[in-house]
C-alpha cells in the first residue's frame, strides 16, 4: 500500500508581497521623475542626485527581499527604513524651501512602502512603530507642523496599521482553515479505515462470536473473548485518533496542511467493467442482473460501488439470515450508475438504524453511505417491517473517481 504526501501552503500575504514590489518599483521612478521637473528649485542638487541613486540601486538591489515574508529581514526592515529616514531629513539640506513651502521630501511616497513592509511582515505594532518614526522625521523635517505634514502622517500612520491588522487578522484565519481541513482529512481517513476494517475484521469477529455460542463448551469462550474484541475494535473506530495540529511551521509563509494520501493499488486510468467486479457476488442466494454491455467507471469508483454492494451483501447474509435471497439489479445510464441491492428477510426495524450508529455499528453509515459520499454519489435504503430491504447505491459518472 503506498502513501504520498501533498504539502498544501495557504497564505494570503503572497499578493501583498507582490504588490509592495510594484509599488516600491513605481514610487521609485515617481521620486526621481519629480526631481527631474522641478530640480531648478534645489539649492544643492548634488545632494538629491546622490541620495536618488543611493535609493535606486538599493530598491531595484532588494527586489527579491521583498518577494516573500521568508526573505523579508529584519535587517533589511532596517536599512530600508533608515533609508527612507535619511532621505526625509536630508530634504532641507537639498531644497532650502523645504520647511518654508510644502514641497515633496526627496523619497516622496517611496517611505510608504518601508512601513508597509514593516505592516505584512509584522503585523499592526510593527507598522505603528515604523509609521511613528517616519512621522517624527516629518515633523524635524518640516521644522514645524503644517496641515498638510500631519495630514500625510496620519494618513500612512492609520494605513500601514490596518493593513498589519488585516495581515494578522488574515494569518489567524487561515490556522483555522488550515486545521478544519486536517481534521476533514483525517476523518475521511478514519471513515477509510473502518470500512476496511468493518468488511474484514469486524465481519470475522461477529462470526466467530455468533458460531463459537452456538456450539458452547471451550468455542463459547472463544466466542465470548471475540465479542469483546469486537466491542473495543468498534469503539475504537467509532472515536479515532486525535491528530497533531500542523497548521503552521512558519506563519510569515502561511498556513501549512499535510494530507497523506493512501493508494491502495497502482494508480491506473483504465476503466473497469462493474459487471466484473460484481460478478463473483452471484451465487445461489444471490441473483446478479447486468445489461449486456460493459459498465465502464474509473477504477476507485468501482473497487468503492463494488465494496458497498459486498457490504450490503453481507448485512443481507447477516441480518436477513443464511437462507435470505438478495437480487442485484446494474443500470447504466449515461449520467450515474446505478446498483440496487434487494433482499426478501424481515426487513429493519424503525428506528434500528440510529440504535445500531449508537452501539458502534456502522455498517450502512461506513462501508455503503460512506463510500458512496466520497465518489460524490449516494446511497438511500427502503425497509418495510416483513417486506425485506432494498438499497439503491447511485454515482454520477462525472464526478466518479476525482476525489480520490
Amino acid at each position: 500500500m503506498a502513501k504520498r504526501e501533498r504539502v498544501v501552503r495557504m497564505s494570503v500575504e503572497q499578493p501583498l508581497w507582490r504588490a509592495l514590489t510594484g509599488y516600491r518599483v513605481l514610487t521609485m521612478i515617481y521620486a526621481v521623475l519629480l526631481f527631474a521637473f522641478g530640480r531648478q528649485q534645489y539649492e544643492r542638487p548634488w545632494i538629491a542626485v546622490a541620495y536618488l541613486a543611493v535609493m535606486c540601486v538599493w530598491t531595484l538591489a532588494t527586489l527579491p527581499k521583498v518577494a516573500n515574508a521568508a526573505s523579508c529581514t529584519k535587517r533589511f526592515l532596517g536599512v530600508d527604513l533608515t533609508i527612507a529616514l535619511v532621505g526625509i531629513l536630508l530634504t532641507p539640506l537639498a531644497d532650502a524651501q523645504a520647511q518654508s513651502v510644502d514641497h515633496s521630501t526627496l523619497p516622496t511616497i517611496w517611505t510608504a512602502g518601508s512601513v508597509l513592509a514593516y505592516a505584512i511582515k509584522g503585523g499592526w505594532r510593527w507598522a505603528g512603530v515604523a509609521s511613528s518614526l517616519v512621522a517624527v522625521a516629518n515633523l524635524v523635517e518640516r521644522g514645524h507642523p503644517s496641515r498638510d505634514t500631519l495630514h500625510n502622517v496620519l494618513l500612512v500612520w492609520v494605513a500601514s496599521i490596518a493593513i498589519g491588522y488585516v495581515v494578522e487578522v488574515a494569518r489567524a484565519s487561515e490556522r483555522t482553515l488550515a486545521r478544519a481541513l486536517e481534521i476533514e482529512a483525517a476523518t475521511r481517513e478514519r471513515e477509510r479505515l473502518a470500512r476496511d476494517i468493518h468488511d474484514s475484521v469486524l465481519q470475522v469477529l461477529a462470526m466467530v462470536q455468533r458460531r463459537g455460542a452456538a456450539m458452547g463448551g471451550e468455542a463459547a469462550e472463544i466466542a465470548r473473548m471475540a465479542g469483546e474484541q469486537e466491542v473495543a475494535l468498534r469503539t475504537l473506530v467509532a472515536g479515532g485518533l486525535t491528530r497533531p495540529s500542523l497548521v503552521s511551521e512558519d506563519e510569515s509563509q502561511g498556513a501549512v496542511v499535510r494530507v497523506v494520501e493512501v493508494d491502495d493499488e497502482p494508480d491506473d486510468d483504465t476503466p473497469v467493467d462493474l459487471r466484473l467486479l460484481l460478478a463473483p457476488r452471484a451465487g445461489a442466494k444471490v441473483t446478479l442482473s447486468e445489461p449486456g454491455a460493459p459498465v465502464l467507471l474509473p477504477p476507485p469508483a468501482a473497487r468503492e460501488m463494488a465494496a458497498a454492494v459486498g457490504a450490503a451483501l453481507d448485512n443481507v447474509r447477516v441480518h436477513a439470515g443464511e437462507d435470505a435471497q438478495a437480487w442485484v439489479l446494474i443500470e447504466d445510464w449515461p449520467d450515474e450508475v446505478i446498483v440496487t441491492v434487494r433482499d426478501d428477510g424481515p426487513g429493519i426495524p424503525e428506528g434500528r438504524l440510529a440504535e445500531a450508529w449508537g452501539e458502534g455499528r456502522m455498517g450502512v453509515a461506513l462501508s455503503i453511505r460512506g463510500r458512496l459520499r466520497d465518489l460524490g454519489g449516494s446511497a438511500e435504503l427502503i425497509s418495510v417491517p416483513g417486506q425485506g430491504t432494498e438499497v439503491e447505491l447511485k454515482v454520477p459518472r462525472g464526478k466518479a473517481g476525482q476525489e480520490r
